[in-house]
């Protein structure tokens, strides 16, 4: 079977171990690079700053931000993106009590806390039943740190100015796959459902008994959807 280009983009404090379990298990079916989206502080220059490097066409997979991101990188070069997998993230922006928490936490960052930020995020990343599981919750403060503050600023930046995604929605035609945690706290079930009805063809996957960072959390389940991504 011919191996395709994979290009995985990561959500907000996130980095490549997010998706190391997939990387892992897609080696077979994908050369897969992971994109850096911590250098800029708009999604418009984060997309271009990954195109300039991605290769001349690829499947795309974003998760929560990197979905957001994948929408803009469709917005301006629909025709290199060959499938597309839009995971725990939505099409609308954010709210204005959203960004009120956006600003609280840049506010926890200007104080000198950004190590506080793991306490304000963590339950919202993972499933209830998971914020007792050590490794687990290791691994995201890890990826917070490995991030960095200066990171974390411009991308809270850039998610607090981006567009909606619902025309970008609507002109997708490539195969498109909706996938989210049935518990996920940030972007629930509807707003996937939302999506898999604007975008012509596209499959919705529910991942059972997991949260908003389904790649951690059920990998093998979520991983299973992607390789039928992937073979559409």
């Amino acid at each position: 079977m011919t191996r395709q280009d994979l290009l995985l983009i990561p959500g907000l404090l996130c980095t490549r171990q997010l998706w190391e379990p997939q990387i892992e298990a897609l080696a077979d079916r994908a050369r897969i690079a992971v994109a850096d989206h911590t250098r800029d502080d708009t999604i418009a220059a984060i997309a271009r700053r990954i195109l300039d490097t991605a290769p001349a066409t690829f499947a795309l997979a974003g998760l929560s931000m990197g979905g957001y991101i994948a929408f803009e990188i469709w917005r301006q070069a629909p025709e290199r993106v060959e499938r597309i997998a839009l995971m725990d993230t939505r099409a609308s922006k954010d709210t204005d009590a959203e960004t009120i928490r956006r600003k609280d936490l840049l506010a926890l960052v200007d104080q000198g806390r950004f190590n506080g930020i793991h306490d304000r995020l963590i339950p919202l990343f993972v499933h209830a039943d998971r914020l007792d599981d050590d490794a687990l919750l290791g691994s995201i403060r890890q990826m917070a740190e490995d991030t960095g503050k200066d990171g974390f600023v411009r991308q809270t930046r850039a998610l607090m100015a981006r567009q909606s995604a619902h025309d970008v929605c609507q002109s997708i035609d490539v195969p498109a796959l909706a996938l989210c945690g049935r518990q996920d706290a940030l972007t629930p079930l509807e707003m996937h459902e939302e999506m898999a009805d604007l975008i012509p063809g596209a499959r919705l996957a529910v991942i059972e008994d997991c949260g908003h960072l389904s790649t951690l959390e059920k990998p093998e389940a979520v991983t299973a959807e992607m390789r039928t991504w992937m073979d559409a």
